[in-house]
């Protein structure tokens, strides 16, 4: 029997060239054509041609050499290339259709008294078939709306003004306040386009303020006012506590930083422990009846091993950053605190 050897390159080369391969007329599958503003989303239907499938015909080629053959039937062989969706395929409808419906919804962020309208029209451009025939969405255009929106209206470490109760105004900055989860909101924007319909949603937050209109940590507080030792907290805009208080030691560089923080959570009998030591020791040990931290290991609590509050003690005796609190004052504060109640420090 006779074997056919040959160059599979020069082959390959060979049937690239052959003239029904390069002067063949496209075969195309019924497709969704792009977005158009005035015909919505269509279908292509599909183009039936003289286009070969290249992996067909060589194995074809191949096959007829070994068996010595010196003609091949490409039609026979099913060497051109099939439609595999035509117009009428209801998969194909059905997805179009779905598509049209994303781009006739609308979504609506709302921020307190303002929103921000979405519309279809510009999601559209957003769209493609997905293979599995699903809607597809663009991630990057959807996270750039997205990025857009947190640009806007994020006002967690923004400069933020504030009105202390000596009657000043002071700029600071600080972690508290509303930061939109960019890739969560991302994700649930993403499914609310492919869902297809009109919606009114608050963005997901990794950090939320009080307010949206006026100051972010809208009036309810607490203020530590540094300068002057004493801390204040306000309830619905009503002054309703207010004691003196020893802030960090500025000698040792230990000063209570600025800034708008949330409170973490508040715990009733906790040991309060410095840097430990090489021999397994603290450099200190405090244990206080009511602690709430704020801005990492710094907080507002008890201080029962003071006797006096207030003036000038924290330049030379003050913390270690806390903010210590006569232990007679502090249950009150205490009961009116909860979690991310902001706490703004100014000096």
């Amino acid at each position: 029997s006779m074997t056919a050897v040959y160059d599979e390159n020069a082959l390959a080369e060979r049937l690239a060239a052959l003239p029904q391969v390069t002067g063949a007329s496209p075969t195309s599958d019924a497709s969704i054509a792009p977005w158009d503003e005035e015909k919505g989303f269509v279908i292509i239907p599909e183009t039936e041609g003289t286009q070969l499938d290249l992996e067909k015909l060589t194995a074809a080629v191949k096959d007829a050499l070994a068996r010595g053959e010196a003609s091949l039937d490409l039609e026979a062989a099913g060497c051109y290339k099939e439609i595999t969706v035509r117009a009428d395929d209801p998969a194909l409808i059905a997805l179009r259709d779905a598509m049209n419906k994303s781009a006739s919804a609308e979504i609506t962020y709302q921020f307190g008294s303002q929103s921000v309208v979405l519309p279809g029209t510009e999601t559209a451009g957003w769209l493609s078939a997905g293979a599995d025939g699903t809607v597809s969405v663009n991630r990057d255009q959807a996270a750039a709306f997205v990025a857009g929106l947190a640009a806007e209206h994020d006002t967690a470490q923004t400069a933020r003004t504030f009105h202390t109760t000596r009657g000043t105004d002071v700029t600071l900055t600080g972690p508290y306040g509303w930061k939109i989860d960019q890739a969560a909101e991302t994700d649930a924007l993403i499914a609310a386009v492919q869902a297809g319909e009109s919606t009114v949603r608050e963005p997901v937050y990794s950090s939320r303020g009080a307010s949206h209109d006026g100051s972010d940590y809208g009036n309810t507080y607490v203020e530590v006012d540094i300068a002057g030792q004493h801390v204040y907290f306000y309830k619905d805009g009503s002054l309703v506590w207010d004691a003196p208080c020893v802030t960090g030691n500025l000698s040792k560089n230990y000063g209570t930083p600025d800034g708008i923080y949330g409170l973490y959570y508040k715990q009733q009998d906790k040991v309060l422990r410095g840097a430990k030591r090489a021999d397994g020791t603290y450099e200190y040990e405090s244990p206080v009846k009511y602690w709430m931290p704020f801005n990492g290991g710094i907080g507002l609590h008890d201080a029962d091993w003071r006797s006096s509050f207030g003036g000038t003690i924290y330049k030379t005796n003050g913390s270690h950053g806390c903010v210590n609190l006569p232990p007679s004052k502090v249950k009150e504060l205490y009961d009116y605190l909860y979690k991310n109640v902001p706490v703004i420090c100014h000096s």
